[in-house]
This record gives structure tokens, sequence and C-alpha cells, in this order.
């Protein structure tokens, strides 16, 4: 393939990137975001409305003189991404079109990503998907997956969990046997990411994305741009030592933060509480086997119980401690709380805010917002979507 014919592929992609991020953009908007000519642009924007993959959607508001026509991807053009977003325990997967509508709703399977036959049950999910979805294989620009762990996304490898032989990429093996491209990423990166196009992140430069899930996780935004360190592996939050107990984490290490603040070890506290005889409703809650005690405790905790307050509180004021250091050294704009524990909104704020005031420089802190997610439990696979659309030429 010609050096030309790769450019003319590239500015395709890189224009229908931009347009499924900002949704529409005339001409000129698209000319100034890929720094090409206006002419080339118009050339290749034609080019994108004969194959059908882009469409004129009105004009743009007026700037003074002629309003220019505003372009879009076309809602029926016939292309399609799986997206798959995990965590230790449970997988969710949707299928999107290019507009980020569901063209199926959320499938859930239980599926614990430690086991060894991990792997096996995530390609007959994602396979009994597609049947269910009666889309074809052609139509399918392939899946984007959001794990928890130490993923090299170069290598397409997860050190944490679901290895394969050594030297045999996950990411190569998972779309040998799916048979559609594959691509892999952190689940923390990937949030951080999706608050960066589609949520509290859009348009700022700075911003510290904290997930808080079955882990405690961190994603990075500085200038602009997700920040993924020198080998890829930035925003280790959990792992700041600032833990007094001297429970071992799952890296093999004693005092990381993540054996006080993930869910997991809320819902386990909550467990002893209600092992102990503490009134709680969590007793009864606990009982009912249809949902997570996860699930349970968050909804105890939005219902104001007493006992599960108390102890997200307590893992709240330790994620707190952790962002006050991380403020003292990014100073970032802005905090976006997201992840599952988001859910128990406002109740999270207090425990935060009074450890940044015990342990940040007022200076410092009060330039630094906090905002909660509004993307919910679609932060990831929404940004496992995107994956595919970083990485797809659309030819």
């Amino acid at each position: 393939m010609s050096a030309t014919i790769k450019k003319a592929q590239r500015l395709r992609a890189d224009i229908i990137k931009l347009l499924y991020y900002k949704k529409k953009s005339s001409l000129t908007d698209l000319s100034k975001r890929t720094k090409k000519s206006l002419p080339l642009i118009t050339s290749t924007v034609n080019t994108l409305i004969e194959d059908g993959l882009i469409i004129e959607q009105g004009l743009a508001p007026s700037t003074g003189g002629r309003r220019a026509l505003n372009f879009l991807l076309n809602p029926n053009y016939k292309r399609y991404i799986i997206a798959v977003a995990m965590d230790q325990l449970t997988t969710q997967l949707t299928i999107y079109d290019l507009s980020n509508h569901q063209v199926l709703p959320t499938q859930t399977i239980d599926l614990d990503m430690a086991e060894g036959k991990s792997v096996e049950g995530l390609i007959a999910f994602i396979e009994d998907c597609i049947a269910k979805s009666a889309i074809k294989k052609e139509y399918l620009l392939g899946v984007g997956i959001g794990m928890p762990g130490f993923v090299n996304t170069e290598r397409g490898v997860n050190y944490s969990f679901m290895q394969i032989e050594d030297g045999i990429s996950l990411q190569d093996y998972l779309s040998k046997k799916i048979d559609l491209p594959v691509y892999i990423d952190n689940d923390s990166s990937l949030i951080a990411l999706a608050e960066l196009n589609f949520g509290e992140a859009r348009n700022l430069k700075d911003v510290l994305v904290v997930n808080i899930g079955l882990g405690t996780g961190l994603g990075l935004i500085i200038n602009g741009k997700l920040y993924r360190g020198s080998s890829g592996y930035a925003g280790e939050f959990s792992h700041i030592p600032l833990s007094d107990s001297n429970a071992l984490c799952s890296c093999g290490k004693r005092g990381c933060l993540e054996v006080e603040t993930s869910l997991l070890v809320m819902v386990q506290k909550a467990e002893e509480a209600v092992k102990n005889g503490e009134e709680t409703s969590l007793k009864t809650l606990f009982k009912d086997e249809s949902k997570s005690h996860v699930d349970h405790f968050l909804h105890a905790v939005i219902k104001q119980d007493p006992v599960a307050i108390s102890i997200l509180a307590d893992a709240a004021f330790q994620i707190g401690k952790g962002l006050a250091t991380l403020i003292h050294i990014l100073n970032p704009e802005r905090i976006v709380l997201s992840g599952q524990g988001a859910k128990a909104g406002k109740m999270l704020l207090p425990p935060i805010q009074q450890a940044l005031n015990e342990f940040c420089i007022p200076r410092i802190a009060e330039q630094t917002d906090i905002k909660f997610s509004t993307l919910t439990n679609e932060a990831e696979l929404l940004a496992a979507a995107s994956l595919m659309v970083e990485n797809s030429l659309f030819e």
C-alpha cells in the first residue's frame, strides 16, 4: 500500500473519530482539528458521504456571514462495536452503533477472572451475545474490552488476570478465537477516557478520575490526554502505601490503599457487622441472592443505613487522604468520582472532603473541584467501544 493511500485512510479515520466524539462538526472545524487544508477535508468528507458513513445535519450556528453545514456519522450505517466491561467477578457486554446507541441491551454474566477457565468463558459469552444480536460478523468492527489488572496495551497482555501460555497475547488469542479484531485496556484508564470524551472531564486539561469498584483505580488526564507513563502503568493509585492495616494486598504488598478502600473490602466489613449481630438492614438484604452483596451494600448506603454509611465513610476518608497526596503533586482542576462505587453519590463526599481539609494545603486544594460521573455504569462500556474507533481505519 502506497504512503498516499495510507495517509488518505488515516485522514478518513481521523474525521470519523472526531465526529464520533463530537457528534457533529463543520468542514472548517474538522480542518482546524485535523490541521489539514479545507479543500482536502472537503474532498475526504464528500468521499465519506458517498460511502454512506457521513450525512449532512443542518447548519452550524452563525458566526457572521454564511452559515456552514454540519456533518455527523450516519446512524443508519451498518457498522457495530462490541463493548465489554469486566471486573474481577462480573462481565458486561453491549453492542453499539457508531452513534453510541445500543443495538443489544447490556448483557451480564458472573465470571471470576481468577479462574483458569475465565478466558474460554469470556469467549463463549461474546459469541452467545453476537448470536443473540443477529448481526452478521461482516458488520462488526471488533471487540473492545476493559479489564482490571496490569494491562500492557501494546502487547495485548494482562499480567494480573487471564494469562495465556508464555509468549501468547491475550488480545491475539481472543481475536483468533472470535474471528474479529480485539483490543484490551485497563478498566480505570478506559473510564478516564470515557470521562474525557463523554463526561465530566470534557474540555478540561488536568483531571483525576477515580474508579471506585471492586478495586480502587485511577485514570490520569494530563494536558487533555490520558497519561500512561513510560511503560503504561501510571495511575496505580490503589497501591500507594497509606493503609495502617497489615492486610495483604492482591499485589503481594502490605499497606496498600486498596485494602481499606475497595468495594470488596467494604462488603467484607459489612458481612462481619452482620455476623457480629449489629443492627442493620444489610442482615435482610444479604439474604436476597438475586443481587450481589456489593449491590445490596450500595443500596443500604443510599438508604442511609448507619452501618453501611460508617463503613463507606472510613473507606472514603482513606480515598480522600490518597487524593490529597495527588493534589499536591499534580494540582488538577477536577477530580471525577466514577465506577460502581460512585452510585453512593453524596454519601462519599463529606469524608473525602474532610480528608482534603485535614491533609491538603488550602491554597492548592481550593483550585480543585470534585464531580460525580454522570456516565454511571456505562462509562467503561462507552470507552471500550471507543477502543475500536481509535484502532479502526474504516476501509
